[in-house]
């Protein structure tokens, strides 16, 4: 089988195409600069896709196409005045090589989209596919338009078209807030958030999302649709940082303050959203997925946890 992945050199893009060369596919990685040398894959670099004219060259005569590259969710980009930004690197591209995949030939498009086309929160019920998108952030929103356009190709052609919205995904080389998190816990600081136990966060570990990717690209039939992804066990903040703190071989004092004392000193500082996050559930129903393909996660988190951490030190 013949893949294009775009975001090739991305967090995910680099773990997915190691493991499809590995498994035998053929793959094309697109990037945004010219990569260091990988003699066991095509590396094609394309500079800023929203600037690329034509897609159909791109595609070329591929099997399959996954689109990881994207504009990525920061923090602090929450201002409308960036929807249009965000609209065009994570929908029109989307949309344009979707549809030049498709008049390719070829079989099947996976989209990466994320739990955000959803919301920030969930209160007792996790997401399903059925429940209305509500995003709250240019991102969310970009997301959500992109899976829209992605069901109009899909109705109109012979592709199959599968989208995973995904959660916060950790693994070897983890970046922004589960990055910072892992280097805190990685002190002999105590942490105020002991407390916090009443929450739930669904996550999805790298060594998860490549082996569902690589199940939808090789089932047949083709899966299509938009389903929710997840490691399946659901972990409090308290929870979490147990794992951190235990993998890492760190002890230090626990400070079990109540969630509302850490609201009200995040208001007073201005993090009222790093707190949310914190605090709050975002938790995913991805029994769909796994009936549909058959799916179990041959990781659990407590295993991917301990292999990001391995990997994390590594670099030390």
């Amino acid at each position: 089988m013949k893949i294009l992945v775009t975001g090739a050199g991305g967090f995910v893009g680099d773990a997915l195409c190691r493991r499809l060369s590995a498994s035998g596919c053929e793959v094309i990685g697109l990037f945004r600069d010219t990569p260091a040398p990988r003699d066991w894959m095509e590396t094609r670099a394309l500079g800023d896709l929203t600037q690329l004219d034509d897609f159909a060259d791109v595609v070329g005569t591929t099997d399959a196409v996954v689109h990881l590259a994207a504009r990525v969710h920061m923090m602090r980009d929450n201002a409308a005045e960036l929807d249009p930004a965000y609209r065009q690197a994570n929908a029109c591209v989307t949309r344009r090589l979707a549809r030049a995949a498709a008049a390719s030939g070829a079989e099947r498009f996976v989209f990466l989209s994320s739990v955000k086309v959803n919301g920030e929160e969930t209160y007792g019920t996790p997401f399903r596919e059925q429940d209305a998108p509500a995003p709250e952030d240019a991102y969310g929103r970009s997301k959500r338009d992109a899976e829209d356009a992605l069901r109009e190709i899909a109705a109109t052609t012979s592709m199959a078209v599968t989208t995973l919205r995904v959660p916060l995904v950790y693994g070897a080389g983890v970046s922004a807030n589960f990055g910072r998190l892992l280097r805190v816990c990685d002190t002999v600081l105590p942490l105020p958030l002991d407390g916090i136990r009443e929450n739930r966060r669904s996550l999805l570990y790298l060594g998860n999302l490549t082996h569902a990717l690589e199940t939808i690209l090789k089932a047949n039939p083709n899966p299509a649709g938009t389903y929710f992804l997840s490691d399946g066990e659901d972990l409090s903040t308290a929870t979490l940082i147990c794992h951190l703190r235990h993998s890492l071989n760190r002890r230090a004092p626990r400070l079990p303050i109540s969630p509302s004392i850490v609201r009200a000193a995040a208001a007073f500082g201005g993090e009222q959203g790093a707190v949310r996050r914190l605090c709050g559930s975002l938790q995913v129903d991805s029994t769909r997925f796994r009936k549909a393909l058959g799916w179990t996660p041959p990781f659990s988190p407590a295993q991917g946890i301990a292999a990001t951490v391995a990997a994390h030190r590594a670099k030390r």
